[in-house]
């Protein structure tokens, strides 16, 4: 098993952190750091940070959390006002995906590593809906531009679904995750955020949360995000 499958399966990390934590030369294999591409055999003995991990049948832990503005959303304890330390779950859990610290609204937890790469993998165009408030009237131009693409980071960004909300608000649903992108987007067309709150990933959404709230999902909510998952692989 590859080391990224085996430290996921574990519930420690999910695979981009444990990318990381080899890069630093913290995940070792018998003692010896290790390779991200190195593979775990049966008996194998592997550490993080001299810590032995292990693979073992576990309950799988899947939360929705209405993030406040203000939290960070890592995994980092060090870092004041992170998303751990605030969802205060009682056993290992980690953010899929991210949202910005002044951003708000829905993001999911787990412990179950193999989800993470299969939600955000790009190619697969998870739907991640979002409402935003602006700094003036939100204009039929300005949404035609938003949903046609805008420019940003060296690339333009894909064609989106948008609709107004209210005379300053709209709605932006996006099948990408850029950095900052709907904060680009806007700033590129001539707009100022000053709200922004996600409010469904994929089959999950957001109402009935309250504010810093969070709760663990319903089993048909699992049922429905495991089969839009399942087709997006096929």
């Amino acid at each position: 098993m590859r080391i990224n499958k085996y430290i996921s399966e574990s519930g420690l990390y999910p695979r981009r952190e444990t990318d990381r934590l080899i890069a630093a030369g913290r995940i070792t294999i018998n003692g010896q750091p290790c390779t991200k591409g190195a593979q775990v055999e049966p008996g194998d003995l592997v550490a993080v940070d001299g810590e032995p991990v292990t693979t073992v049948t576990k309950k799988l832990v899947y939360l929705a959390l209405n993030k406040p503005a203000g939290i960070t959303c890592t995994s980092s304890r060090e870092v004041e006002g992170n998303i751990i330390d605030f969802v205060g779950y009682p056993s290992r859990i980690f953010a899929v995906g991210r949202l910005d610290k002044y951003s708000e609204g829905l993001i999911l937890l787990t412990n179950d590593g193999s989800i993470v790469n299969r939600m955000m993998r790009a190619e697969n165009g998870h739907e991640k809906e979002y409402s935003v408030a602006v700094d003036k009237p939100v204009t039929d131009e300005f949404l035609h531009r938003m949903a046609a693409g805008v420019d940003i980071l060296g690339t333009r960004t894909l064609p989106c679904e948008t609709g107004r909300l209210s005379e300053t608000e709209f709605r932006i649903v996006l099948k990408q995750g850029l950095n900052l992108q709907i904060r680009r987007m806007c700033k590129e067309l001539g707009y100022r955020v000053l709200r922004l709150e996600r409010i469904r990933i994929m089959n999950i959404v957001l109402s009935g949360l309250e504010r810093g709230q969070w709760r663990h999902l319903e089993q048909a909510e699992l049922a429905g995000l495991f089969a839009l998952l399942n087709h997006s692989e096929d």
